[in-house]
């Protein structure tokens, strides 16, 4: 499996310590500042409800054509920075669902399920090892 997830940061450890990239829920509110949803600050690493991926080579060959519309921390946008912080606001999941389930890349459905569930949040982050 690409895509992973914990019940608790004790589980997470024990599997692989901190060696993941994390998809993590925005939860800053809808009228923050990009520059400050991008702010290492504000980010609170190893979240419950995340998404972690196990392999970043796979994932970056699988997924880095899809996911090249993030906001890194210095504000440009591209593709994923697998070691940094990547944003994605809540306008661009249907079109990331959409291009998932056209595609079908590894392990796809696991995150289309995440995604579905990143609507009810400020978009999403993910973030590098």
């Amino acid at each position: 499996m690409l895509f992973l997830s914990f019940n608790s940061q004790k589980e997470r450890r024990e599997y692989g310590g901190s060696a993941f990239i994390e998809m993590q829920f925005c939860r800053l509110p809808a009228e923050t500042k990009v520059k400050d949803i991008v702010a290492v600050s504000n980010i609170n690493h190893w979240q419950n409800d995340s998404l972690y991926i196990n392999d970043e080579n796979v994932f970056y060959q699988e997924y880095c054509h899809i996911f090249n519309c993030g906001i890194y921390n210095n504000l440009k946008i591209g593709v994923i920075d697998i070691y940094g912080v990547n944003y994605y606001t809540l306008s661009l999941i249907d079109s990331l669902i959409e291009k998932l389930c056209e595609e079908k890349p590894v392990d796809y459905e696991k995150l289309v399920r995440w995604l579905n569930q990143a609507k009810e949040y400020n978009g999403f982050y993910i973030l590098g090892i």
